[in-house]
């Protein structure tokens, strides 16, 4: 839960309702549900941080601040006024005055709707606060706990009864802001759609909310991109039979030894097999011969002349040829330069497990072991959409007319991003242009729609993926800019990435959340996040996260720009990349860096 800052609310107890079976939302854990970037529970939480002393009733969970005690009604699942009694006793003896009651799925609390209630209280003996029809909301009140005890005390058992039989008779309601609460998936979704999703959430969502692209066999140097469906084995050795690790003498038995005159190369012949006391001149990667003891690399060489060889009759030179004895020089270490059979991989090991992006190593470290196939999945194949009547990709501008100056170069961003760009069209403002575009979505795995994500007039995109029934992954970000990026999944399986129109805060965007969404579609393991520290960081922090181009710094870390234009790329000549920078951080936070390619 973190620090607990002092509030008005200190003369209070709090008992925090996060059980339930969420039937309406086939059983998840709803306090647990991640809303603006933070879960249920701990909205609820941070809503009664003044407050002396705070009971959480239901499952155990791990990670709560350790002064936060945790409890269980008996049986489990027997109602909120078990619940309730539950956590009285867990609070203890020593009893504040009042008692806040709050249940774990109202995304919208705030400290404010807690001191509101308190000072409303007045001479009465539980303050509720009312929803906007005017109906008591008897999970977000304030109680005097003397009243409450007795309440608790007429009913005899607390199991399945509901909270408005312990409702007092001087009762008070006030109507408030952020009632609403979370009991099912669409009212999840829109309270998402009015907080927006962290770049966090928005990402984890993505990984694991996307459907995975189909496995398929294709050749590994035409699959950049993708990621293996499958692990991938060796066929072969490797290496694939003894040879040499240096440029030197393959010998036999111990040294001195007698230089035949015959060399070994790598691709070559194969030198004949050496007698004990022999020695052969051999390249680096050549296959050693039969007989081979251990490779002498020359600079361990010592070459001393020897007797004449015999002459054969069959030489064409009738001069004895003279031979030349090798040995090892002083102080020589004892070591055998030669790479074994198999030493490296054997057939069936594991070059690379299931989910590994398919990269230039990988490649060539599959075809090292006769491996140049493999089952993957993707690349991302996407369609670039621009949006607009006003965008003019060429020729010359009319009124009111601009240049696209973000399309020609999306295809490179996405690229860096591991997605092949097929196409890219053009659609202009009209009521239900997006609906033809997502009915032949099919084709594609992405579509990368530029504009129509916001809630203006020419903003059309979220009415057609609401009347085509796509599932919302990603309603909007908590982010600046960013804030009306929209992702969603057609019923085929096409991911619908809606970017802001401006064109900084697309490419911002993009880059931030593109490597996710291959990572959700492909399988592919995330990189790691590059962090530094961002040495004016306080001159650029907001009251949410911002993304801002940035430079290195020549002591390490970066220095961001504190103001940004985001019609244009301006601001990015001459920058190494962008930092999303945290709200509130202070000079020197590490913050994550999202390197921009040259």
């Amino acid at each position: 839960m973190g620090n607990r800052a002092a509030q008005p609310q200190q003369r209070a107890d709090a008992v925090v309702l996060a059980g339930g079976r969420a039937s309406r939302m086939g059983g998840v854990d709803k306090p647990g549900i991640v809303v603006g970037g933070r879960s249920l529970l701990d909205a609820a939480l941070a809503a009664v941080a003044g407050c002396a002393r705070i009971a959480v009733v239901g499952p155990e969970r791990a990670g709560l601040d350790p002064t936060v005690r945790q409890t269980r009604e008996r049986p489990p699942g027997s109602g909120p006024v078990a619940a309730l009694a539950a956590g009285l006793a867990a609070l203890g003896a020593e009893q504040a005055p009042l008692v806040v009651v709050l249940a774990a799925d109202l995304p919208f609390l705030t400290a404010d709707t807690v001191r509101r209630l308190i000072e409303h209280l007045g001479a009465a003996d539980a303050a509720f606060a009312a929803d906007r029809d005017g109906r008591p909301q008897y999970l977000i009140g304030v109680w005097r706990r003397s009243a409450l005890d007795a309440a608790l005390a007429g009913l005899g058992s607390p199991v399945n009864h509901p909270m408005k039989a312990l409702v007092p008779a001087t009762s008070t309601v006030l109507e408030l802001p952020g009632t609403d609460d979370c009991d099912t998936a669409e009212q999840v979704l829109r309270a998402r759609t009015v907080l927006g999703d962290t770049l966090d959430d928005a990402r984890a969502a993505l990984r694991t909310g996307l459907t995975p692209l189909p496995a398929r066999g294709t050749a590994l140097a035409a699959a950049r991109g993708a990621a293996l469906a499958e692990p991938l084995r060796a066929a072969g050795p490797l290496p694939r039979f003894d040879v040499s690790a240096m440029d030197g003498y393959a010998v036999a038995g111990p040294g001195p030894w007698r230089i035949r005159r015959d060399i070994g190369y790598a691709g070559g012949e194969r030198p004949a097999g050496l007698e004990p006391g022999e020695a052969v001149r051999i390249a680096t990667g050549a296959h050693v011969p039969d007989g081979t003891t251990r490779v002498v690399r020359d600079e361990f060489a010592s070459l001393l002349p020897g007797p004449s060889a015999p002459v054969r009759a069959e030489d064409a030179d009738p001069q004895p040829a003279r031979t030349e004895t090798l040995a090892l020089l002083p102080d020589s270490p004892l070591r055998d330069d030669i790479r074994r059979r198999g030493e490296d991989r054997a057939p069936g090991d594991e070059i690379a497990p299931a989910d590994t992006p398919i990269t230039t190593a990988l490649i060539s470290a599959a075809a090292s072991v006769e491996v140049t196939t493999a089952a993957v999945r993707g690349p991302v194949r996407a369609r670039i959409v621009m949006t607009g009547d006003e965008i003019r990709a060429d020729g010359p501008l009319h009124a009111g007319q601009t240049r696209d100056s973000i399309g020609p170069v999306l295809p490179d961003l996405l690229a860096t991003c591991g997605i092949t760009t097929v196409d890219r069209v053009h659609l202009r403002d009209t009521a239900h242009g997006f609906d033809a575009v997502l009915d032949a979505a099919h084709d594609r795995d992405l579509l990368v729609v530029v504009g129509a994500t916001g809630g203006g007039a020419a903003d059309q995109l979220r009415g057609a993926v609401a009347r085509a029934g796509a599932r919302i992954l990603v309603p909007r970000l908590r982010l600046r800019p960013g804030g009306s990026t929209l992702v969603a999944e057609t019923v085929g399986g096409t991911t619908i990435l809606g970017l802001p129109g401006n064109p900084y805060a697309a490419v911002a965007t993009l880059l931030a959340l593109a490597p996710a969404i291959v990572s959700g579609r492909t399988g592919a393991t995330p990189n790691p996040t590059l962090r530094g520290p961002l040495h004016n960081a306080a001159e650029i922090a907001a009251a949410v996260p911002r993304i801002v181009p940035a430079r290195y710094a020549p002591e390490g870390g970066f220095l961001g720009d504190p103001a940004i234009r985001t019609a244009h790329l301006g601001g990015l000549v001459g920058r190494d990349g962008l930092v999303v920078v945290p709200a509130g951080a202070a000079d020197g936070a590490l913050v994550e860096f999202l390197p921009l390619s040259r």
